[in-house]
């Protein structure tokens, strides 16, 4: 087929289609190019490196004396009833009662300041009641790229872009095709449900590139944050991880007939990932029975692999496993959502 035949096919005239569909739509381009950008910009703020705050705390006149030599400790000399009312009242993270001899430490142990407190609290005190270390230590803080919150958080943000722009891009324009008899009319056209579906896809390779080239660009220039594997075997898990998410939109948008109805099944494919798959806290949090179910979510793969490849330099042959699900996910979702998918 001639350059111009091919132009004229129905697979690149139906993403045309797409391309035009998603420029005249603000909303579509903001949630695809700016979003992850205001999210890495907050986050990226919010849980910046920074030395630990100072802590507040209350003592009773006996020993306040010896936690007021403690830098980490912002030290109220209060009684103690006062000193533990203003615990209750969340206005200090520990309150300290008692003298050289007998000590009481009061706190709550769910929380990580009060945790943190009482034990700079012990060591103050410990150290004025004449204790002396046995091994000597010194402090040399390190703040390297790669191990910061923000560099953990990127990798996770490309990746749920990606999930988000395909299955809600895919699975919302299925329906709405479908919602306004759009799909029954193309039936009579010369074109195969192949070359319906397969335009999605193109145009989700389209879109790729800046739904990561910009997060990783804004992460390096305004954080620093670093890449350093291979630029190849980055690209070729964000494709992997892009047709596997499209397929999965696929699956979600071939039987649905209304906004209300994919947008369901939409939260219940994607809304469970952002929790469990590490997108803004490592899923190893979550118990070890629940691993395997995690670890074999496509979510959690994507964002493995790219933060093995961004942060530790990995290979592709390091984050097989990861491809391997991906491409199970793809092929799975894809073949069923040919075989599901419906015009009408």
């Amino acid at each position: 087929m001639s350059k111009q035949g091919w132009l004229s096919g129905p697979l690149a005239q139906l993403t045309l289609v797409r391309v035009r569909e998603f420029m005249r739509e603000p909303e579509a381009v903001f949630w695809a190019v700016f979003f992850p950008i205001l999210l890495t910009v907050g986050l990226g703020f919010a849980f910046r490196d920074r030395p630990d705050p100072i802590l507040k705390i209350a003592a009773t006149p006996g020993i306040a004396a010896a936690l007021k030599s403690e830098a980490g400790l912002d030290v109220r000399e209060l009684p103690e009833d006062q000193a533990r009312l203003a615990l209750r009242n969340g206005d200090i993270a520990l309150a300290v009662v008692g003298d050289a001899g007998n000590v009481v430490f009061y706190y709550d142990d769910t929380n990580t300041e009060g945790r943190t407190a009482r034990a700079i609290a012990d060591r103050a005190i410990q150290r004025a009641a004449g204790r002396t270390d046995p091994v000597a230590v010194a402090d040399r803080v390190t703040r390297e790229p790669g191990s910061r919150y923000v560099d953990f958080l990127v990798p996770g943000l490309i990746g749920i872009g990606i999930m988000s722009n395909a299955v809600w891009g895919l699975g919302f324009s299925i329906v709405d095709s479908r919602r306004r008899k759009l799909i029954k009319r193309m039936v009579a056209t010369p074109m195969s449900r192949v070359q319906y579906l397969g335009s999605y896809l193109v145009w989700r390779l389209i879109l790729l590139p800046v739904e990561v080239i910009i997060p990783l660009a804004f992460g390096g220039l305004a954080f620093g944050v670093p890449v350093r594997g291979s630029w190849i075997a980055l690209a070729l898990v964000c494709l992997i991880g892009s047709l596997c998410f499209s397929a999965i939109g696929i699956l979600v948008g071939s039987r649905a007939r209304t906004i209300e109805a994919v947008s369901g099944i939409m939260n219940l494919a994607i809304m469970p990932q952002w929790i469990v798959s590490g997108v803004f806290f490592s899923s190893q949090r979550f118990p070890d029975i629940a691993q395997p179910v995690i670890k074999a979510l496509p979510l959690t793969a994507l964002i493995d692999a790219l933060r093995a490849i961004q942060l530790r330099g990995a290979g592709l042959a390091d984050v097989g496993v990861e491809l391997a699900i991906l491409g199970g996910w793809l092929v799975v979702a894809f073949v069923a959502g040919l075989k599901l998918f419906r015009w009408r």
